[in-house]
């Protein structure tokens, strides 16, 4: 292959036209013919600079609202052939066809479209077809054609025919089509994803795309290599969030506060405040009050030793109470609906500390894709959007909850299913206690959640009678149920489920227990 390539015909055509006027007057001070279509050329034309039309070269107009206007034989001719093929070269002559040495164009703005929540009609007319058809035939050719599909590459392009007297590498003409390809592959994967979001049947073929939004300095390990990308979906969190103080954002920062924001958006924070203390990407303590700062005492106070170093998670802005509280103990990231301006000047005194806010909540309900690797392919499931209050209970024990118990049951079943499985969630008085998770065995995990209990009793709340216990899927023995008895736990929530329903409520009868069934499973692994 050729190394280095002169410039003498770009084709510019960009939906953005970021920087368009500059990095076409860099290429007209190197002589370079511009080659360019509808509102591309009229930008330039405004600028004072000389162009050509494509209908001039293909002796077409642009037609169908521009739907059609590049595929053509003397667009892709130009691009596609082969310098180093005799026969290419005399069906350019046979055919007067002159090479493009470099091609401009960003896409139809497709993922801005759907995000906008626009019409069907308008998403379709955001399709870009002669776009990707143009850069991936300019990548393919790269031995001999330059592409560049993002604004923010054009100083690369500048600073190389700048310092190659008019020419580009072979290396960076490479590494634009490497490029190229990703972007073309990033947008396949929008476009298909929103043609079948509302399918039931399962895609013979799955893709997934984003764009770069940060370069991490490790992964879960310093020795690891990691990066964070943006898929498009318009779904507040992590993604979406505004980074308004503190150090980068790692990536255990990344997974643990979008477990965290998760799980606290579950609580509408019209009718409650809430918030959510998480630890290694599961919950050490949630809890809800009239006011995030109350919220926030009771969250702490379920575990305050793994609630050091944890991320945070607030259902409402950050306030300046709960500011004052927060500081007090060492923590990683907060993140919340917004913070009110008092609020951050508290939080600016921990010049460490990560303070993230997002436009809104996450709405728990609304559907999407969860993914997954594993060696030699990936795993794709819904996300768990099912809720408590969509779910029928079903009181399965000769003694059925009082209102305070069943209050606390769908908290904790709320909560449970964030929690890494197996989960058991103890809770009194909306606010967790004890949470047993990630154990090999549902009785490790109520003996686990049992000792967190013990450790982080709250002294103000004394004359609390009882507590009650959250689990992801059914209890298998009796011995569960019996564990949490001799725990306090006054009243159980589980899936049900299991071959000994019988044996687990005749025990749970026996203990004075009272119990319900929500027949949803909510394992998290």
């Amino acid at each position: 292959m050729p190394d280095l390539v002169p410039l003498r015909r770009a084709l510019l055509s960009v939906a953005d036209k970021t920087g368009l006027v500059d990095f076409a007057r860099g290429l007209a001070r190197h002589h370079i013919q511009i080659l360019s279509t509808g509102g591309t050329s009229r930008a330039l034309r405004d600028a004072g600079l000389s162009v050509t039309d494509i209908g001039e070269v293909t002796s077409f107009p642009e037609i169908m609202d521009g739907r059609v206007k590049t595929l053509h034989p003397k667009i892709h001719g130009g691009l596609l052939a082969d310098r180093d093929n005799s026969a290419h070269i005399e069906a350019l002559k046979a055919h007067a066809i002159d090479p493009i040495d470099l091609v401009a164009v960003n896409l139809y703005p497709f993922e801005a479209a759907e995000a906008s929540g626009a019409d069907d009609a308008v998403i379709v007319e955001n399709i870009d077809i002669g776009g990707p058809a143009m850069i991936r035939s300019a990548a393919k050719n790269h031995k001999f054609v330059t592409v560049v599909v993002e604004p923010e590459d054009y100083s690369l392009v500048l600073e190389e025919i700048a310092a190659q007297g008019g020419a580009t590498s072979l290396a960076t003409r490479r590494r634009l089509a490497a490029k190229t390809y990703t972007r073309t592959a990033a947008y396949d994967a929008a476009i298909s994803r929103w043609l079948i979001k509302d399918e039931a049947v399962v895609p013979t073929y799955q893709s997934f795309g984003g764009r770069l939004a940060q370069c991490l300095r490790y992964g879960e390990n310093p020795h690891q290599k990691a990066a964070f990308y943006h898929n498009g979906e318009n779904r507040p969190g992590v993604a979406t969030t505004r980074q308004l103080q503190g150090k980068a954002l790692s990536y255990n920062n990344i997974n643990d506060a979008d477990t965290a924001f998760e799980c606290v958006a579950e609580f509408d924070p019209a009718a409650t405040a809430a918030v959510a203390i998480v630890k290694h990407a599961t919950p050490c303590g949630v809890a809800r009050d009239a006011t995030l700062c109350d919220a926030y005492k009771k969250a702490l106070a379920g575990d305050p030793v793994s609630a050091f170093g944890g991320i945070v998670a607030l259902n409402r802005p950050l306030d300046v109470a709960t500011a004052r509280e927060l500081v007090k103990i060492f923590t990683e990231v907060i993140m919340a609906p917004g913070a009110h301006e008092d609020a951050l000047a508290i939080m600016a005194g921990k010049k460490n500390l990560r303070l993230l806010v997002t436009d809104g909540l996450p709405d728990p309900a609304t559907s999407g894709s969860m993914i997954r690797s594993v060696s030699g392919g990936f795993l794709v499931q819904e996300r768990d959007c099912r809720l408590i209050a969509d779910q029928t209970l079903k009181v399965v024990t000769k003694r059925p909850p009082d209102a305070t118990e069943m209050a606390d049951l769908r908290f904790a079943f709320t909560v449970a299913k964030h929690v890494k499985s197996n989960a058991i969630v103890y809770v009194r008085d909306g606010a967790t206690l004890g949470i047993g998770s990630g154990q090999t065995s549902r009785i490790d995990s109520c003996s686990l959640a049992t000792r967190k209990a013990a450790r982080g009793e709250r002294p103000e709340t004394p004359a609390t009678p009882g507590l009650v216990a959250a689990s992801d899927a059914f209890f298998p023995f009796a011995d569960g149920v019996l564990a949490i008895a001799e725990a306090g736990a006054t009243a159980a929530i589980q899936p049900g489920g299991s071959v000994r329903d019988g044996e687990v409520i005749a025990a749970a009868d026996e203990a004075g227990m009272a119990m319900v069934f929500t027949g949803i499973r909510h394992f998290r692994h």
